[in-house]
């Protein structure tokens, strides 16, 4: 008798991580790694956050919150939603969650039975399907492409909605491709009818065009977003969700249940980074946008396709077919040979096998001296 799980025993791994733990390893050898397969921002978190930290320590703020989040955080981010998308909403209706993640899962808990499909793009971000297959649903996944900027297209979705379609996931800014779904792409997804689920966690990280919240659009949605990015607090665990107001109660008893609240000191730090990082973030942005200038013209010249320049996130997803039809192997072959950690496609779905993603949040100077590395090892190769 098996004393795991089945759905434990089949989960697959998150393959970029392995690509993290076997350059970890090649650095306790003595090896020096480039990573550009990490998305994780390297600027530390802005200090008007972490005194907010500080501060709410020493006011003793180190309790269980509300399950819902304290309501300055709630209030603020609807304070956000309406300055930057005009869109009106409710503070009853914004959970505080320990990040994206358990979001997502709670999210999914509470709109999907087993059976149930819900229509996400390939590629895609690695753990969307993971958490639908985790509860017993089914992902329905609808192909994009490299020529398209990797945007889902309406026609595309109708084409896999049927009588078990509850739910349509959405991620503009994209991990992995780091393009945008532009409005008026926005606007046909919305009119189809099922709800829709939009991770806007890399909002804010937009450069030379505007990012959309699916709320301009429709009411029929519920939104993930977070601070990990944009104000670089991965280690903060503090995320929200927006949803219409039926889904409130229960999503409370779910969070109630499995995660009780948000982390006291983080939520204050979060309420601090809405009100008082702004020039932060635009400093980080520049920095990061400079850096995608570079890695884009360094690429095309390296031979590597990218019709469409990524214009959010810190990630591109560049085409290397041309190198390998395994992408699993090629970022191995790379790591061992180039000392320079990338992310193979396969991870992020069978659409995106014969692609590589390359993030650049890491230091120009990093980043540079990674890309001259793969350009070494692959004239030589």
């Amino acid at each position: 008798m098996n004393r795991i799980s089945q759905r434990a025993r089949e989960i697959p791994s998150f393959i970029v991580m392995d690509v993290l733990e076997k350059a970890h390893k090649l650095e306790r050898q003595g090896h020096d790694i480039i990573h550009l397969e990490i998305g994780e921002p390297d600027f530390p978190t802005p200090d008007c956050i972490n005194k907010a930290a500080l501060h709410a320590i020493e006011k003793g703020e180190t309790h269980y919150t509300h399950s819902l989040g304290i309501i300055e955080l709630r209030e603020a981010v609807c304070e956000h939603y309406y300055e930057k998308y005009g869109v009106r909403v409710n503070p009853d209706q914004v959970i505080v969650t320990s990040g994206t993640s358990p979001a997502l899962l709670m999210v999914f808990s509470a709109v999907l039975e087993a059976g149930d499909e819900i229509i996400i793009s390939d590629p895609h971000y690695p753990c969307y399907p993971n958490f639908a297959n985790f509860l017993g649903a089914r992902p329905a996944l609808v192909k994009v492409y490299e020529e398209e900027g990797f945007q889902l297209r309406a026609k595309g979705i109708l084409e896999k909605t049927g009588p078990k379609t509850k739910a349509i996931l959405i991620n503009s800014p994209s991990n992995p491709t780091g393009n945008l779904l532009s409005r008026e792409r926005m606007e046909k997804i919305a009119a189809i009818g099922p709800l829709v689920i939009s991770d806007e966690i890399y909002h804010g990280l937009v450069y030379g065009k505007k990012e959309h919240s699916i709320l301009e659009f429709t009411d029929n949605a519920i939104v993930l977003n977070g601070f990990s990015k944009l104000y670089a607090m991965t280690g903060w665990r503090l995320g929200y969700l927006i949803c219409p107001p039926e889904f409130v109660r229960p999503l409370q008893k779910i969070q109630q249940n499995f995660f009780i609240s948000a982390g006291s000191i983080s939520q204050w730090a979060g309420l601090a980074a809405l009100k008082k990082a702004g020039t932060d973030v635009e400093q980080m942005k520049s920095i990061y946008n400079k850096r995608r200038r570079y890695m884009i013209k360094r690429v095309r010249e390296m031979g590597f396709g990218l019709p469409v320049e990524p214009a959010g996130a810190f990630y591109m997803l560049v085409n290397a077919k041309h190198l390998s039809d395994s992408s699993y192997e090629l970022a191995f072959e790379i790591l061992e040979n180039a000392g320079v950690g990338v992310t193979p496609g396969i991870d992020f779905g069978q659409n995106a096998e014969g692609y590589l993603r390359l993030s650049y949040a890491n230091s120009l100077e990093n980043i540079k001296e990674g890309l001259s590395r793969l350009e070494e090892y692959l004239n030589r190769r």
